[in-house]
């Protein structure tokens, strides 16, 4: 059984940067496509980034392109989420996801996830 483990929320002014990052732990983390996904208060849980078993490919939602940076380091099982120039409404809880493959391309959507972590909450103050 995987086990994830989001960090690195808070709460910071608009503008600033965080860096969230996700542990892997139960099985080696090369064997899986991984993802970001938010979900603000009163709204759907929608995807933010995806990054193939290797880290050589991502994929980003639109409304991140060229703020946020999708990394994974398998030889400490982590992936990180490096957000800049954030904005209110990127306010939200931000979960880490896991399905078992080497697709070259991981889909935004959320279904096709089996391993999820607890969440990390980031607020963004404008």
């Amino acid at each position: 059984q995987v086990q994830l483990v989001e960090a690195g929320g808070g709460l910071v002014q608009a503008g600033a940067s965080l860096r969230l990052s996700c542990v892997v732990s139960g099985r080696p983390s090369s064997s899986y496509a991984m993802a970001w996904f938010r979900q603000a208060p009163g709204k759907e849980r929608e995807s933010v980034a995806t990054i193939t078993w290797s880290g050589i490919n991502t994929n980003y939602a639109d409304s991140v392109k060229g703020r946020f940076t999708i990394s994974r380091d398998n030889a400490k099982n982590t992936m990180y989420l490096q957000m800049d120039s954030l904005k209110a409404e990127d306010t939200a809880v931000y979960y880490c996801a896991a399905h078992p493959s080497y697709t070259r391309l991981p889909p935004l959507g959320s279904d096709w996830y089996d391993f999820w972590g607890q969440g990390t909450q980031v607020t963004v103050s404008s």
